[in-house]
């Protein structure tokens, strides 16, 4: 399997090439590295600017705590998810590029006004991934997820979400953590950018990002083993165990942020879990959702030598069924996603 080039990624970051000079670069390689492609990315990182600026000053500028509102998925809404959710939502619209966004705050599709022109894309996000660790001042992300436009229906359509995983034209995140990252795919291998606040950049500094088959770390929340089925504990026993194929226990690492979590095994190598919990009546199918959570990781993670399943199927094989649809989520290197799959399957 390749592996990273650390001194060439090194000294890309030094000579600073940009994320819009690596599209160019490779062009002739990524079919989705068109003109409108380079300019959808780059209104998303001005957002994430936004946003980073927001949160690495958010003890200082009342923006810690909740807003008192309750989202569509029945959360807490912080001030910060409301600053990101608010923050793309008022860019992307006045783009020119998109054709229609959905968010995990909003319970509707989230239309381009008439006024406004329009695009052949379709962008779906999590704003702030990890809200919940803000005020703990935790890593968190944003995750999107870029479609082409469904030609036959109108911009409004939920027939432009409602698509398989593995029609992604694109998918990312931003990770706002010690440093400010990009992570993304367009097809052709995951890069990672790191910013560079002196010059107010992305530089490349993760080129070509690999996972190695198999993982030394396991990510789960074991205070909800109480809701988890037998062959889900199974799962988390046999990653614990000294008898696994590995031949010693997995190290546990859980921060509590999907993004974290999942950047943290990218680089390293790991496996993350969110199980369906059956019998929590919350998140009877898991808590994830396929849209803005599972499905551009999972197509991060495939295009890194990985996998994610649903304990039964690859996640970019599930067509979304409604917008706000929840999945349960196994995701990280290639050999610890197929065994537990496997010990889910098992007909024991």
């Amino acid at each position: 399997m390749k592996k990273n080039n650390s001194s060439t990624d090194n000294q890309s970051y030094r000579l600073g090439i940009t994320i819009t000079e690596h599209l160019l670069l490779c062009e002739d390689e990524c079919p989705a590295a068109t003109g409108q492609f380079t300019r959808l990315l780059s209104e998303l990182i001005i957002s994430a600017k936004l946003i980073s600026r927001e949160v690495n000053k958010a003890g200082l500028a009342d923006l810690l705590g909740a807003t008192g509102d309750i989202n569509v998925q029945g959360e807490k809404v912080l001030k910060l998810d409301e600053f990101a959710n608010q923050a793309l939502i008022w860019r992307m619209q006045r783009s020119g590029l998109l054709c229609a966004m959905a968010s995990e705050e909003n319970a509707d599709v989230i239309e381009i006004p008439d006024n406004m022109p329009k695009g052949n894309y379709v962008l779906a996000f999590d704003p702030l991934d990890g809200s919940a660790n803000v005020d703990a001042n935790a890593s968190i992300g944003t995750i999107f997820s870029i479609h082409r436009r469904v030609e036959r229906t109108g911009c409004g359509s939920l027939d432009n979400f409602l698509r398989y995983g593995y029609e992604q034209v694109a998918a990312g995140y931003f990770l706002y953590g010690s440093s400010t990252m990009l992570v993304y795919t367009a097809g052709n291998g995951v890069h990672g950018f790191t910013l560079d606040p002196s010059v107010g950049e992305f530089l490349l500094s993760h080129r070509n990002i690999t996972m190695p088959d198999r993982g030394k770390i396991y990510s789960v929340n074991e205070a909800y083993t109480e809701y988890w089925d037998n062959r889900t504990k199974t799962v988390v026993d046999y990653f614990k165990s000294s008898k696994n194929d590995r031949g010693k226990p997995y190290t546990a690492r859980y921060i509590g942020a999907l993004v974290a979590d999942f950047h943290r095994n990218l680089l390293f190598g790991g496996i993350y879990m969110y199980p369906a919990d059956r019998q929590d009546p919350h998140k009877p199918h898991g808590k994830l959702r396929l849209l803005c959570e599972a499905a551009p990781l999972a197509f991060l993670v495939e295009q890194a030598g990985g996998a994610a399943t649903d304990g039964r199927q690859r996640i970019l094989d599930i067509k979304a069924s409604e917008l706000h649809e929840r999945v349960p989520l196994f995701i990280g290197c290639k050999a610890d996603v197929e065994k537990a799959t496997e010990i889910l399957q098992d007909k024991q």
